[in-house]
């Protein structure tokens, strides 16, 4: 069996992504740092495991078993569940339901699983139940929008309603972004410049670390295909 991925965008303010895969054989990938939580279902033997899973601030390996199936939902920055604080789960998960039945429970609520093609009309359910919110203040400062509030207050709300502050988050966008130009061909040295590093060693530590790759590699797999 191989292993298969897909994910699509949503025109739902509350949702960033959405995706959904299979582990073939030797399924063992790595992630790479991420400032967004997820809500995952995993499929294991029947029953569902049912995980909210923090940012990543580091790149981390992860196995799956062959055959382990799955259903993801990507939050925006600044979209949090109150019941389940997305600051304590830093490089780390929480499990809601492990179960074989059709549904699980969050903050006192039942709702059935959700799947690829309907994760709006369930997101919508979290929103009208007011289980998932979204602070205006993280929305506007990452739009670019200043606020008429102190450093520490901002600081404050992006911790509560992301985990991370916005230093932290920058840097794993940065990292990102520079895999992007790396996987387009772009040399070490210019993505170095292009993306604000100090030098090429400052560049690889951040991608080593972020994305779990040197940048040498990363550009070796782009030019195959085989990243992203």
């Amino acid at each position: 069996m191989s292993s298969f991925f897909e994910g699509r965008g949503s025109d739902s303010p509350y949702i960033e992504a959405v995706w959904r895969g299979q582990a073939g054989l030797d399924y063992a990938p790595v992630c790479p740092a991420s400032s967004h939580w997820h809500l995952l279902f995993l499929k294991q033997h029947e029953s569902v495991n049912v995980t909210v899973v923090g940012p990543l601030t580091r790149a981390i390996p992860v196995t799956q078993a062959e055959g382990t199936s799955w259903f993801g939902i990507t939050f925006p920055l600044g979209t949090f569940l109150p019941a389940v604080p997305v600051r304590d789960l830093l490089d780390e998960q929480a499990i809601l339901s492990f179960a074989a039945n059709a549904s699980f429970s969050l903050a006192g609520s039942r709702f059935h699983f959700p799947d690829y093609d309907n994760a709006e009309t369930f997101v919508d359910w979290l929103i009208r139940k007011r289980l998932l919110v979204s602070d205006p203040v993280v929305k506007a400062v990452l739009a670019g929008h200043p606020q008429d509030l102190s450093l520490r207050t901002v600081r404050r709300r992006f911790l509560f309603a992301s985990g991370l502050t916005f230093k932290m988050i920058s840097q794993i966008e940065r990292a990102k972004q520079t895999a992007t130009l790396l996987e387009q061909g772009v040399s070490l040295l210019n993505a170095a410049y292009q993306a604000g590093y100090a030098d090429q060693s400052h560049m690889t530590r951040a991608l080593k670390h972020f994305i779990g790759y040197t940048p040498a590699h990363i550009a070796r797999l782009g030019s195959k295909g085989e990243l992203g």
